[in-house]
């Protein structure tokens, strides 16, 4: 038993490592042009909408928090507007109920966002319908969008910018979906207030 399991954390963490060095290669360029537009945003005094479903609605909250809160103890820095919309369990329930689940980001998309603001779809699918449909209203009411997704799927064609990291295994795409949260909001962060951004050694609070 024991030979086997450590056989099998290794063979794991292999692949989910493999994954991420995938993503180095072939996302690099779109997770920098993902935190520029995010970056814009910011600095035009707009916001960050998120939106996703299971891991990736964890994934909102958490990239949400890294945002208004801080990424890192060694910077200091003001919070960002951001907002997760997988959080308001009363709207997401009612509207559910009432409407349909398909909509639940939409509607808050429809409510919340502004022109110049940025909406984060996360879906390790790239099809989640909800998904979908707000990335598609976010378009026509004249935000701008980010999608992170694995290979495959509508939405890596619907957002000005798509990271789809190259799997088709669910659990590894969101391992590398939290990195390049964290890379994001990193590059954002020091754009905005003018950090060197050499490099991530030495980091402290991830």
């Amino acid at each position: 038993m024991l030979t086997e399991g450590r056989e099998t954390v290794r063979a794991y963490l292999r692949e989910s490592a493999d994954t991420k060095r995938r993503s180095a290669e072939v996302c690099d360029e779109a997770i920098v042009a993902a935190a520029d537009l995010v970056a814009q945003a910011f600095r035009g005094g707009g916001k960050v909408l998120l939106c996703g479903n299971g891991g990736s609605a964890a994934d909102c909250q958490h990239m949400a928090t890294e945002f208004v809160s801080r990424l890192t103890k060694s910077f200091e820095r003001p919070g960002l507007p951001a907002i997760a919309l997988t959080t308001d369990t009363s709207f997401l329930t009612a509207f559910a109920n009432d409407c349909g689940f398909d909509g639940v980001f939409e509607r808050q998309v429809q409510a919340l966002g502004r022109p110049g603001d940025v909406l984060i779809g996360i879906s390790t699918s790239g099809n989640s319908p909800n998904v979908v449909l707000a990335v598609k209203h976010a378009r026509g009411a004249g935000l701008r969008s980010v999608v992170l997704t694995g290979i495959g799927g509508v939405l890596a064609s619907l957002a000005d910018v798509a990271i789809s990291v190259p799997s088709t295994d669910t659990q590894h795409i969101q391992e590398a979906h939290l990195a390049i949260e964290h890379l994001i909001c990193w590059l954002v962060e020091r754009d905005l207030f003018a950090a060197p951004a050499a490099s991530m050694a030495g980091r402290n609070g991830l």
